[in-house]
C-alpha cells in the first residue's frame, strides 16, 4: 500500500467548510456539523490517512473528493 501523507486539521476544516460544514466548538477535538451530520476531527498534526478517510466517509464524501477539496 502506498504511503499517503496526512493533512493538518486547519486544512481539513477549510475543506469541510467548502461543502457546507460549520465549526460548532473546539477543544482537544474540532466538532463540525452541516445541520444533519456531526463530525469530530482530532487536533493533532497531521491527521493520518486512515482517519482522514474515515472523516471523508462520515461526511458523505469519497476519499478522492475530500482530497480534491484540500
Amino acid at each position: 500500500m502506498p504511503k499517503i501523507p496526512g493533512v493538518n486539521p486547519e486544512q481539513a476544516v477549510k475543506a469541510l467548510e467548502k461543502v457546507g460544514f460549520r465549526m460548532i466548538r473546539q477543544g482537544k477535538h474540532i466538532i463540525m456539523s452541516d445541520g444533519i451530520i456531526r463530525l469530530t476531527l482530532p487536533r493533532h498534526n497531521p491527521i493520518n490517512a486512515f482517519t482522514r478517510g474515515a472523516i471523508a466517509r462520515d461526511a458523505g464524501l469519497s476519499p478522492e473528493e475530500f482530497k480534491k477539496l484540500l
